[in-house]
């Protein structure tokens, strides 16, 4: 076990849920708010974190893959009911609607008048506490200071605070034990995205980017163990670091794969994962980057234990090959009528901005044109 105070206070390593009665003690919560899904509910997997909270603590379970506005406002309501504190308890999507709620709980208003993109980060104080447990390796949402949330006119958009980031994280890698070998697969190649993305960032933070290549790298490791053996705890506990060293270095910024993401996952048909989108555009943006940022695509690929030479980018693709990622979005269901305005909302996207290389409407598409298979 390990206590790591980095933007936020993280407890890490199995059996780590148990610390979550004195957390909440911690924090002074008294009436928390659990938010979750139906499928964790389902597993029994909900029931152990029940367990520790106190007799009566209300639920809210109505979270969407992508979380939209609507569940954000039901579950405010719900944590506006007597609640001081919230407990999101999943992946990212759980997390995301959690710091949400957060936030539309003490600040009035519309929700979208908070999203980066149109100034919001300024107007975002403090929020009730949130503890995130995640129980996937993939968002690193747990330790981010950013929430995705998709607005009722269909705009998937960042909302971006230190306020956001949750004052606890509790990440114990027995909680991700027996996750399916296609979610396995998905969330971590959104945390390998994470990492990559971070360190080609421009911004500077040389911290980050330490932390971005090692956690990547972890994930490159030992993804195809984790995928194959559900059971796989050392593989499951190195998944788990990966995700959240993504998240720590988030204030480094993203790219295209994300500004990309972002649009795409914003549809309301067909509905996309978000992992499985950063995984078929990786390889696009890699090579699109590669001419911009050589050597620290070079230092990425040594750092995976590949030559410092190697196609980086064909690497990605033979990995989600052999993960068993889709072959490209046609095969999601993704039509070719929608990708003009995927490339208007990814010019707009906040991670557009911190891509190495400058992207036009001309350049999204032709990467959006690379995966329409």
């Amino acid at each position: 076990m390990a206590t790591i105070t980095y933007l936020t206070q993280v407890e890490f390593g199995p059996g780590v849920l148990a610390t979550l009665p004195a957390t909440i003690e911690a924090l002074g919560i008294k009436r928390p708010l659990l938010i979750s899904d139906r499928g964790l509910a389902a597993s029994g997997l909900l029931d152990r974190v029940k367990a520790l909270l106190p007799a009566g603590t209300p639920a809210f379970l109505d979270v969407p893959p992508n979380p939209t506005e609507a569940a954000v406002r039901a579950a405010t309501a719900m944590f506006n009911d007597g609640c001081d504190g919230l407990i999101a308890v999943g992946g990212g999507s759980s997390i995301d609607l959690a710091k949400g709620a957060a936030l539309l709980s003490t600040h009035a208003g519309q929700l979208g008048s908070y999203a980066a993109i149109y100034g919001g980060i300024a107007r975002i104080g403090p929020v009730p506490p949130l503890v995130a447990i995640p129980t996937t390796a993939g968002t690193g949402a747990e330790v981010g200071r950013a929430a995705l949330l998709t607005l009722e006119n269909g705009e998937k958009l960042g909302f971006i605070s230190p306020h956001l980031i949750p004052k606890r994280a509790i990440c114990d890698p027995e909680l991700t034990l027996g996750l399916p070998p296609f979610l396995t697969a998905a969330t971590g190649m959104d945390a390998l995205s994470h990492g990559i993305e971070v360190y080609l960032s421009p911004r500077y933070n040389p911290p980050a980017d330490a932390i971005a290549v090692d956690g990547a790298a972890r994930i490159w490791r030992n993804i195809e163990r984790a995928v194959a053996d559900g059971s796989d705890l050392d593989a499951r506990t190195e998944m788990l670091m990966g995700a959240l060293q993504g998240g720590l270095g988030f204030q480094k910024g993203l790219g295209a794969v994300h500004a990309l993401s972002h649009a795409l996952g914003g549809l309301k048909s067909p509905s996309l994962h978000h992992g499985t989108l950063n995984a078929i555009l990786l390889p696009p943006v890699l090579r699109f980057n590669a001419g911009t940022v050589p050597d620290r695509i070079a230092r990425l690929a040594e750092a995976f234990g590949l030559p410092r030479d190697a196609d980086l980018a064909a690497e990605v693709e033979a990995l989600n090959r052999r993960i068993g990622i889709p072959a490209g979005l046609a095969t999601l269901g993704v039509p070719e009528s929608v990708l003009p305005m995927i490339v208007e909302r990814a010019l707009a996207d906040h991670s557009h901005a911190t891509n190495p290389r400058v992207a036009s409407a001309e350049d999204y598409r032709a990467m959006l044109d690379a995966v329409m298979v």
